[in-house]
């Protein structure tokens, strides 16, 4: 083994750390008969050889010596290298969809290529390790055909072939699998496919394989499911739990892990057959018992639940089911009435995945999540928290839940990290952003605490003037904020908290950071104090001599904050304008933006400025084009030339929709038959959430979304909307 391996120019190439004079060290690791040793190189392989996925001169090296490995008996662990080879090859088995490289915009493109062709060329020996005595090399095999093997035709017919004398019922699924991937790759095979997975999706099969058979069709013909899939898979899941264990003396139970007598019956009649006809083989057929048999039950789940691959089967089912939004929140119901944990936990991942991307009526699904969190187990508790943290308004079913939560848990108030300030912790949040009165508490505690939560002032946003109560020590905590180079840190949470609440009582307070601003971060400190300033409107005219001096400040920002806040106090647009207009020429655009604002805030006061908001809609930015087209409309009171840019806008990029809609709904410019209500309608009658992006999400997505669907509706006819501020 490993002929010529010394012989290759290792050192001549690299890796992702560096020389790869190492490599060798690492194949011969994955035939060592230490099972730390095998684990140490493979992670290096994946680590260094392939990271992330890239392909280097030393990946391409090393194929050869990998199918050396793979088609040793002697070799342990060779599933996990024949993962890697596939994976090589330029597939990710973790990924539902396949990946796609562009050639012309990835560097080393050349290199992807080189090793597609070289692990296809050696993809024939999968064909044999589909019988190999090790059943972890039978788990992939089966999918590194699918995704390598230039003759999809013959690995689909081995798939069918091989499926009723396989022992091993996890690897059943693997081959269920494989054929959806094949029908996704190559469509000619699609309805042949299909046609299999739908004979094996019905009545007479183990549930485990009918579950997997579905979540193929749902991946590569959503069309053949069966019109009561959720009735179906929830039925599966039913007989895959196992059975209470019984009393001694007691009757046997049935055995619903194999679906019953009757499908006992029928799959001895039937057997598995495949496409051809064969006659059956039920005596080749291993006993549905080994349902999870290669890999247990983890201690995380425990007795009594069912196998690991059943979420596994939920997730890819899930996936494919797509946009069918009322049928995926039926399952997930389901699924979090389950006495399985494991199938609740993965309930609450794929409801928040669920709701994050797709519009929907959750409410019973939020209410179901909301029980979670009586639970004692502390982990689902956990899970459940976190879903309904990121819910905002969607989370009003679970309120009552969240509020014995908060109450039952005073430890959870607060959430500590071992670098950062601490942060209020989910239920907190969660409950704080429903504006329910009951979180007021557990934020009167975190206010009393060593370090004030940064997220605090985020939460008493939400609740208004119901967090009048808090007033207090709000006012004592800034009073007592020592003003240093960890101000900022320190004060910002409660500056924004008094300026959330209007609270004008904390005038000297404030005051008093605005003066003794430092000069680590003090930019920030100042932004913060002229807010809160602002938020008090003319009840802070003691602050005017302060306000009118930073008027003149050498910072284009501390200059800005100090006019909106002056303006907000004093009114006069005369003081404030010449500052605002200055504004527009500075080198920040953030800063150009605030200036375009506050400028739209003066309304009629400003309308000499409209030739320079006017200019600014042809500007590169895309957010400073938005807000000078509503700051136009805000000085000018005319909308024929801000509604058309607002529209454009909206076409250009989904991230400025909600401003552009907000700025839609004050205009008024959504009259019947208009264009602003043609694009409004169409956004209402989206299914996806327009703020989502594969693989990519934010903790605020949801709130945006829902945010623009209310203005939305409040833009288009029927709604009265406000119009310019004079």
């Amino acid at each position: 083994m490993f002929a010529g391996i010394d012989e290759v120019d290792w050192a001549s190439m690299e890796h992702a750390y560096g020389p790869a004079g190492d490599v060798p060290a690492m194949l011969r690791g994955l035939a060592s008969a230490d099972a730390a040793e095998r684990e140490a190189a493979l992670d290096g392989m994946y680590g260094a050889v392939h990271h992330q996925g890239d392909v280097y001169a030393c990946t391409l090296a090393s194929i050869p010596f990998l199918f050396e490995l793979v088609v040793d008996p002697g070799i342990q662990d060779r599933g996990s290298i024949v993962e890697l080879l596939t994976s090589i090859g330029g597939i990710d088995l973790d990924e539902d969809d396949e990946e796609e490289f562009d050639a012309d915009g990835i560097e080393g493109a050349a290199n992807y290529a080189m090793a597609a062709t070289a692990v296809t060329a050696g993809a024939g020996v999968f064909f044999e390790l589909m019988s190999d005595e090790d059943p972890g090399v039978r788990l992939c095999a089966p999918l590194a055909l699918a995704a390598l093997h230039d003759h999809p035709d013959r690995v689909l017919a081995l798939l069918r072939e091989r499926l009723p004398v396989e022992p091993d019922e996890e690897v059943r699924l693997a081959l269920v699998e494989a054929a959806g991937r094949v029908a996704l790759r190559h469509r000619l095979l699609a309805g042949e496919a299909a046609a299999w997975l739908t004979r094996l999706a019905g009545e007479g099969f183990p549930p485990g394989l009918r579950l997997a058979a579905l979540a193929q069709l749902a991946r590569c013909a959503p069309d053949a499911l069966p019109g009561d899939v959720v009735r179906v898979v929830t039925g599966l899941l039913r007989q895959l739990r196992p059975a209470p264990a019984r009393r001694s003396g007691a009757a046997p139970a049935p055995d619903v892990q194999a679906g019953g007598a009757g499908a006992a019956e029928a799959a001895a009649v039937d057997g598995y057959p495949d496409a051809s006809g064969e006659p059956p083989v039920e005596e080749r057929v291993a006993p549905v018992a080994r349902l999870g048999q290669l890999r247990a039950p983890s201690e995380e789940g425990g007795a009594g639940t069912t196998a690991p691959w059943t979420a596994d089967l939920l997730r890819t089912l899930h996936v494919g089911l797509d946009d069918r939004v009322a049928e995926r929140t039926a399952l997930l119901t389901d699924q979090l009435r389950s006495p399985d944990r494991r199938q609740r936990i993965d309930a609450l991942r794929m409801s928040s995945a669920l709701i994050r991307v797709w519009r929907g009526s959750y409410e019973e699904l939020v209410r179901l999540v909301g029980e979670q969190l009586a639970t004692p187990d502390p982990g689902l508790a956990e899970a459940a928290s976190h879903v309904l943290d990121d819910l905002f308004g969607l989370a009003a079913p679970a309120a009552d839940a969240l509020a014995a939560r908060v109450a039952a848990d005073p430890g959870s108030w607060v959430q500590g990290w071992p670098s950062g300030p601490p942060a209020l912790g989910g239920a907190v949040k969660a409950l704080a952003r429903l504006g329910d009165v009951r979180v007021l508490p557990a934020l009167a505690a975190a206010l009393e605490g060593p370090e004030v939560p940064h997220d605090v002032g985020f939460a008493i946003d939400f609740l208004g003037a119901a967090a009048a109560p808090l007033t207090g020590v709000l006012r004592r905590r800034l009073g007592e904020v020592p003003l240093d180079a960890r101000a900022h840190d320190r004060a910002g949470p409660l500056l924004a908290s008094v300026a959330a609440l209007r609270a004008d009582e904390a005038l000297p307070e404030v005051l008093r950071v605005l003066r003794g601003v430092p000069e680590y971060r003090g930019e920030w400190v100042r932004t913060a104090a002229l807010r809160a300033l602002g938020s008090f409107g003319p009840a802070a005219r003691g602050a005017v001599p302060e306000l009118r001096a930073l008027l003149r400040s050498p910072g284009a920002t501390s200059a800005i904050e100090a006019a909106k806040a002056l303006w907000a106090v004093e009114g006069d647009a005369g003081a404030v304008l010449p500052v605002l207009i200055e504004g527009l020429r500075a080198e920040r655009v953030h800063e150009v933006r605030s200036a375009v604002n506050a400028l739209g805030g003066l309304g009629a006061g400003a309308a000499v400025v409209a030739p320079r908001l006017r200019a600014l809609l042809g500007h590169g930015e895309q957010w400073l084009r938005v807000d000078a087209a509503i700051a136009l409309w805000e000085v000018s009171g005319r909308a024929d030339e801000s509604v058309p840019a607002l529209l454009a806008e909206w076409e250009t990029s989904r991230h400025v929709r909600v401003r552009v809609a907000e700025g839609l709904a004050r205009m008024g410019a959504a009259g019947a038959g208009s264009d602003a209500a043609h694009v409004l309608r169409a956004e209402l009658t989206s299914v996806r959430r327009h703020n989502a992006m594969d693989g990519v999400f934010g903790s605020h997505d949801t709130y945006e979304d829902e945010k623009l669907l209310a203005l939305c509706r409040r833009a288009l006819p029927g709604n009265t909307g406000k119009g310019p501020r004079t």
